[in-house]
């Protein structure tokens, strides 16, 4: 049996006090999670703005969760945002308030870490040694690995009223999903203030596929051509470079042409056209030259796929940022794969030496 706020733990923070008084708990409380329902959550956050009192808001989005769902079974599913919400209970401990918003998004309320050096510390333990996030939930049938992205924002630092605090910590959040998920973003208004989240969602596979195809079109040359979508994919897949190998296996960067690193050895991972993982283990084992250029890059998690067309492989194209256990997302999947199988027919049809 999961814990779950008790009226003990919600009686030492003022608002819970007066609404304890005359309501039941169970009336509070998230039935599955045993954490605080959204409408007291949203009501309790209008109190604290009323009051005047400071607090630290932080939206919560579990990170592919209908792939669990799919794949386990919804039973699962809800012992996933039972056993998160458990932990969340745990870390936040005496000096703030977890509540669940619905589906798979949660809210935490935080009264003692209120600048930015604070907050990065508490988010950084949350997603560290398997306090709360990149953490195996440990359930009956299955051990799922779960991960989310976090936007954050304080009160009154960074906003005075209900409004203008959501929506910034809105914009941290998306900032946090484009950035490739499994992250935290705290407000920080020089980098943040000018976010447009419609912005940030894009505009879909379509124009991005179609603005491909007219930067494919544009040049002549091979490395001409890379470059070219490269200037798409680093809006759509908000990535710094893009590293490719041809016939002889070295690795080279799109953006500088630079020869980076043999890594001969790719071939043994690649045996599907597409490759991506959050831990180098694998890569460890079995391709030594290829983990060694990842590790000299500080690299963590890595997106790979072939230049293959009718069965012959004449290269590879890898996504791999430094510094982030990037989530990849489907259609960031669809999109590179697209990327190398263009590259491939114009390799192929024009008998290129790649």
């Amino acid at each position: 049996m999961y814990s779950m706020y008790t009226a003990d733990k919600l009686n030492k923070f003022p608002y819970f006090r007066e609404l304890l008084k005359d309501r039941d708990l169970s009336g509070i409380l998230d039935s599955l999670t045993g954490l605080v329902s959204r409408p007291y959550m949203l009501d309790m956050i209008h109190y604290l703005i009323r009051n005047e009192i400071p607090f630290t808001l932080a939206l919560l989005d579990l990170d592919n969760f209908k792939f669990i769902n799919d794949t386990y079974g919804h039973k699962v599913g809800d012992g996933v945002l039972a056993g998160v919400a458990e932990d969340m209970i745990r870390y936040l401990d005496d000096y703030g308030i977890a509540g669940r918003i619905g589906g798979d998004e949660f809210m935490m309320v935080n009264f003692r870490d209120l600048d930015y050096d604070s907050a990065k510390k508490f988010y950084l333990e949350m997603y560290a040694n398997f306090n709360v996030m990149r953490k195996n939930i440990d359930l009956e049938t299955c051990s799922p690995f779960i991960t989310g992205t976090l936007g954050s924002a304080t009160f009154p630092k960074d906003a005075k009223d209900y409004d203008t605090l959501f929506s910034l910590v809105d914009k941290t959040l998306y900032r946090g999903k484009t950035k490739g998920r499994n992250c935290y973003i705290i407000y920080v208004e020089a980098k943040h203030k000018d976010i447009v989240i419609k912005d940030l969602k894009g505009h879909g596979l379509y124009v991005t596929f179609h603005n491909l195809a007219e930067q494919f079109d544009s040049t002549e040359n091979i490395y001409g051509k890379m470059d070219a979508m490269f200037s798409v994919l680093k809006e759509s897949l908000r990535i710094s470079d893009l590293y490719f190998t041809g016939k002889n296996r070295i690795m080279r960067s799109v953006t500088t042409g630079e020869e980076l690193a043999d890594v001969s050895d790719i071939d043994e991972l690649m045996k599907e056209d597409l490759y991506q993982s959050n831990s180098l283990t694998k890569i460890s084992e079995i391709c030594p030259k290829l983990y060694r250029f990842l590790r000299d890059k500080e690299i963590e998690t890595v997106m790979i796929v072939r230049i293959s067309a009718s069965h012959n492989t004449f290269g590879y194209l890898m996504c791999a940022e430094p510094h982030t256990l990037r989530i990849w997302q489907q259609d960031d999947c669809a999109t590179l794969f697209s990327v190398g199988r263009m590259l491939a027919g114009y390799i192929q049809g024009r008998n290129i030496d790649f």
